[in-house]
């Protein structure tokens, strides 16, 4: 009997400091999730590793959230100025479109922008480097 009542403690003496931590864990990640905003310098992929790491992290505690609120929420962590248009777009599909394709679809707007202000810096830089090695055109004087 000795032996069953010790067994019996050192099985729950783990076991109840593993439940406290998973609650804690738990409330933890739900209230990172609430949270969740999109950093200054931050690229949208790393966001959306972000993101797919925490909601990895509370399907592993058995949190289930479905896709509908999985785009509300992403939407929801970006900043206003820059992806404004992008989730009135989105929210007007959301019906028919998948946690998925608008985590590609964000991640395509934001290669689209570093390519056009790459192709917009490369122009620029040309153009100042034409105006300082080109000769200055001659101007002919007015005749009086």
């Amino acid at each position: 009997m000795i032996n069953e009542t010790l067994a019996k403690k050192i099985w729950e003496t783990p076991s109840s400091k593993y439940l406290t931590k998973s609650i804690e864990n738990h409330l933890h990640l739900k209230r990172r999730l609430c949270h969740f905003q999109l950093k200054r310098e931050t690229s949208i992929s790393k966001h959306v590793n972000i993101y797919t790491k925490l909601l990895a992290n509370l399907t592993n505690l058995t949190v289930v959230i479905d896709d509908e609120d999985k785009l509300l929420i992403l939407l929801s962590s970006l900043a206003d100025e820059g992806y404004d248009i992008f989730v009135l777009i989105v929210i007007n599909r959301i019906a028919s479109l998948s946690y998925k394709e608008m985590t590609t679809a964000l991640v395509n707007l934001e290669k689209r922008r570093k390519n056009k202000e790459y192709s917009t810096n490369n122009t620029s830089a040309e153009v100042d480097r034409e105006r300082k090695y080109s000769k200055p055109e001659k101007r002919k004087l007015p005749e009086i």
